[in-house]
């Protein structure tokens, strides 16, 4: 996470120093950088004052003897002060923030303390100590500040920037209704935050401004409200709405948003309401492409049918997609093709459509054709790049690159001390303040500088670092860095035990976590293989092997051993194919289980294409991807993708020395080929996500 805008700290060393620069003061550096890495003994000392500190108090200083030059003892006073935040005066903390000037643990510290003084409702220390650009909170704690000495609020001054917001924190509800009481919320200011709201879906937000809306608009921005939060209410109410440009909105969206749930129930509420209400055409395309879109994911008789027929001006990059999807699922060949055809220019150039316009000119006997469009495929490392090599019967193209190794240049990377708190909080195991000061480090660092900064974070073990940083260009060819192997934690032993292929374990962490150990979700996902307590407890219970709670999920060895064995769990279930096992971990069992019944005969290039959720159609690609990567770097070659995609029904056996193996080449480039956009890459502006297993990356 990067500084607070409102705070100055020195220009970082690797933005000030260039290339030969760097080589210089790395050199001149190379005494006093030994003092600076730390010891094994200032770590384990670090550890044991830390857990002190964090019990509050000043008994953390006496273990704490001796680390005063270690770069990450501020952390230990911030962790105390933080614990004794309630009990704190303003002098102690006055003081650290002299000391540390700027520096994370010190802009927190301010920030929750002002955050305390808010709590205590000391506004003339909370106007001392304040700064700008805290977060939404200290804003609105500021102008209560203001609010309390009396002073009145200023609209475009005070809340301009506040009113662009979908939502806002609990901090600013009295300031709202201060501006109210004012007379500064006027009914152009009230809907054009409502409009904010209702693009963002915050139908709360609606709610809670209506009231304050002259009676004849309190009511439309009620049912608009009302057709966010509950649809079928709303279309039953709506026979009773009249016919205004606010309740047009208010239908259309209480429409949109139950074609959502039931497309059936959608259908029947358009076809009452929309005769009632002068909608215009683009309110009249909106409704029927998302009809068409949500039929589509229900794979009804009308959805392909409703899709072709969208007026143009209703269709979108969404409904184009569902429309081969469809027609791919549904084995109509020609309709796929004219489907395929109606994709806009960038869709036909994405190596997905790419790939099926290959299936589909073999279909329809249009084989060379086929071939041609395979060949194009198979030039790229990814999931349908692997499948057109395997319809060739050809090795896969992988091009790797390495990063040469620099020590001058290493050591010159970690003068900037930020860079240096970063790895030495990693190796305390502090990963979470860890990737902030990392982050602080690589903002405004060339490329080049973060790339051999990630190199350097890979060779001490902090893979998530390479995966993040090394995610687009030619860094994608880094595939050493950007697929680790060299901490197994394991996962060869324990999926050896569990009866699952290696590869294809190091596939899922990648794609879960790009080797997070701490990684936590939102649904309560822990550590490398995402599992969730009460499933890793069942799963500990079914193979007689120990549990100690969810907390210990975040132990790497302890999440292998528990995370081989519900994949192979998975796998059991599906004959122990891995792509429909992979479906499974990621959308649940009982999610695919339905898919099957619905279109369980397809081949599974065509089952996993008609996947409805796009979350679970990318991760199968993923981690069928990331399998051929790691079998790869753990062999030296691959066992082709499609032994891996077992057709439904079919039992898949594990690999033995006699399977057939694809090797590997890196083909010359195809100029005159227009390069396919790539998958999104993995985000590097939000790391402490609680979870990777949402984003897309290609191989």
């Amino acid at each position: 996470m990067p500084a607070h805008p409102a705070s100055r700290r020195p220009v970082s060393p690797l933005r000030r120093l260039g290339r030969h620069a760097m080589l210089f003061v790395g050199a001149c550096l190379l005494a006093a950088q030994a003092q600076a890495v730390g010891t094994d003994s200032q770590r384990a000392r670090f550890r044991q004052a830390y857990a002190a500190a964090q019990q509050g108090g000043d008994a953390w200083r006496a273990q704490a003897q001796g680390l005063e030059s270690y770069s990450i003892y501020p952390y230990l006073e911030a962790a105390a002060l933080e614990h004794d935040l309630r009990q704190l005066d303003r002098a102690p903390v006055d003081a650290y923030l002299a000391r540390y000037p700027n520096m994370i643990p010190a802009n927190d510290l301010r920030r929750d303390y002002l955050g305390e003084l808010a709590r205590r409702k000391d506004w003339t220390t909370f106007a001392s100590m304040y700064q700008p650009g805290l977060g939404d909170s200290l804003t609105c704690f500021a102008l209560q500040a203001k609010l309390a000495r009396g002073e009145p609020l200023d609209f475009n001054r005070d809340l301009a920037d506040l009113w662009k917001k979908a939502s806002l924190p609990n901090a600013c509800d009295p300031v709202i209704a201060a501006a109210h009481d004012q007379g500064l919320l006027t009914p152009d200011r009230l809907w054009s935050r409502i409009q904010i709201a209702t693009d963002a879906g915050k139908g709360g937000t609606v709610a809670s401004l209506a009231p304050w809306l002259p009676p004849t608009d309190a009511s439309a921005a009620r049912n608009i409200a009302l057709a966010m939060t509950d649809p079928t209410r709303a279309v039953a109410d709506a026979a009773n709405w009249p016919d205004t440009p606010r309740h047009r909105q208010a239908v259309v969206l209480a429409v949109q948003r139950l074609a959502r749930r039931q497309s059936i129930a959608a259908d029947a509420a358009w076809t009452s309401l929309s005769p009632r209400f002068r909608l215009d055409d683009q309110q009249r395309g909106a409704v029927l492409n998302t009809l068409a879109l949500f039929h589509a994911t229900d794979f009804d008789e009308s959805a392909l049918d409703r899709l072709a027929a969208l007026p143009p001006g209703a269709q979108t990059d969404a409904t184009r997609e569902w429309r081969v999807r469809v027609a791919l699922a549904r084995q109509d060949w020609t309709a796929a093709l004219a489907a395929l055809d109606a994709l806009s220019e960038s869709q036909k150039q994405d190596g997905e459509w790419r790939y099926f316009r290959a299936v589909v000119y073999g279909k329809l006997g249009r084989n060379s054709e086929s071939q041609s469009m395979y060949q194009s495929v198979s030039q790229e490392a990814t999931y349908f790049g692997f499948l057109a090599s395997d319809r060739l019967n050809t090795a896969y193209a992988i091009c790797p690159s390495s990063i040469a190794t620099d020590p001058s240049r290493e050591r010159a990377l970690l003068a900037d001390p930020s860079l240096d708190r970063a790895f030495e909080l990693y190796a305390v195991g502090l990963q979470k303040l860890a990737r902030r000061e990392w982050n602080q480090a690589m903002s405004g660092a060339t490329p080049d500088t973060q790339r051999l900064a990630a190199d350097l974070a890979y060779r001490q073990g902090w893979y998530d670092r390479a995966v993040f940083t090394l995610s687009s260009g030619d860094a994608l060819r880094l595939y050493e860095q950007r697929f680790p192997l060299a901490r197994q934690d394991g996962v060869i032993e324990q999926s050896s035990q569990a009866g699952i292929e290696p590869s294809w374990a190091y596939a899922i962490i990648r794609a879960e976590s790009a080797w997070m150990s701490d990684a936590r979700s939102g649904a309560d996902a822990r550590g490398l293989m995402q599992l969730l307590p009460d499933t890793a407890s069942n799963v500990a219970r079914r193979n007689g092997l120990p549990w100690n709670g969810g907390e210990s999920l975040y132990d790497p060895p302890t999440n292998i051993q528990l995370g081989t064995r519900y994949l192979a769990q998975m796998a059991a279930r599906y004959n122990g194919a891995p792509w429909l096992a992979s479906a499974a971990y990621n959308a649940g069992p009982g999610k695919v289980d339905q898919w099957l019944a619905a279109r369980g005969t397809l081949d599974p290039d065509l089952f996993v294409v008609s996947i409805p959720y796009k979350e679970t159609r990318e991760y199968v690609a993923r981690v069928m991807a990331f399998a051929v990567i790691y079998d790869w770097r753990v062999n030296g070659s691959a066992i082709p993708l499609s032994s891996r995609m077992t057709a439904i029904g079919q039992t898949y056996t594990l690999p033995t020395a006699g399977t057939l193996r694809r090797q590997v080449t890196c083909p010359a480039p195809a100029v005159s080929k227009p390069a396919p956009p790539s998958v999104p890459a993995v985000q590097q502006s939000a790391p402490d996500a609680a979870s990777a297993s949402s984003v897309g990356e290609q191989p």
